[in-house]
């Protein structure tokens, strides 16, 4: 009930009033059926522009540590996802992301929209990263179509560190469903994972028009911090002799 609140009457008209989405593709998203719409994750605000303009109900996997924050902003945060029928998914180890499989199999198996990130991560420079083979292993364990899904203009809006989002022209587009059955059987073999994600990024990469890179976005973060620790050790050590 608190999804559909949110989508029709609290946050939905809010969310196309101020951003005015232009949408493309739209009918690619099957009207019924399961599904899972796999995007490219630029902004905290992708959780919500893309529900609010689907017809059909769609189950994110979300990270959990929007569920675990503390304090005040921490349990109304953890509400707010929970009660949209969201799914806390913990990235810590590789058993996790077989959890984070069998919840997303379990949205599948009642035939409805799962929607997924496969970068694992939001980008921290708006360009593509490198996917991770969770979606191909849903895809092909459930038999589904994968419907490749681009946000853009939403890292401009509200990039990572930015609380309020402010104005900025987006768009959502959606490709035409990927069919995957010639690897029907095949869910376990680690190449055909790979060149199924590969396939995926491709699509949106193509519908995103952003930069790819070939690694993992958390990767890429981490050495991004580690050069930025780096950095300020060393400045410290200049202002020390001098």
């Amino acid at each position: 009930m608190f999804y559909y609140l949110l989508k029709y009457v609290l946050l939905g008209p809010l969310l196309r009033l101020v951003f005015r989405p232009r949408i493309e593709g739209l009918d690619n998203v099957p009207a019924s059926g399961a599904a899972i719409v796999a995007g490219n994750h630029l902004s905290f605000s992708d959780h919500f522009l893309m529900p609010a303009i689907l017809k059909r109900r769609i189950t994110f996997l979300a990270k959990a540590e929007y569920f675990t924050g503390p304090g005040v902003k921490g349990r109304l945060t953890a509400f707010f996802f929970r009660s949209a029928g969201q799914i806390p998914v913990d990235r810590s180890g590789k058993e996790a992301g077989q959890a984070a499989i069998r919840e997303g199999l379990g949205v599948l198996a009642k035939d409805e929209l799962l929607g997924i990130y496969p970068e694992g991560t939001r980008s921290h420079d708006g360009r593509l990263y490198k996917g991770k083979v969770g979606v191909a292993v849903m895809a092909l364990k459930a038999r589904v179509p994968v419907v490749p899904c681009a946000m853009i203009g939403t890292f401009e809006a509200q990039p990572p560190g930015k609380v309020i989002p402010h104005i900025h022209p987006v768009a959502i587009r959606f490709g035409t469903p990927l069919d995957f059955s010639r690897y029907d059987g095949m869910e376990n073999e680690k190449a055909v994972l790979r060149a199924v994600t590969d396939e995926i990024m491709y699509a949106i990469l193509s519908l995103s028009e952003q930069e790819y890179v070939d690694q993992y976005a958390a990767v890429a973060k981490a050495e991004q911090a580690a050069e930025k620790k780096a950095e300020r050790r060393r400045e410290r050590g200049f202002r020390g002799r001098r």
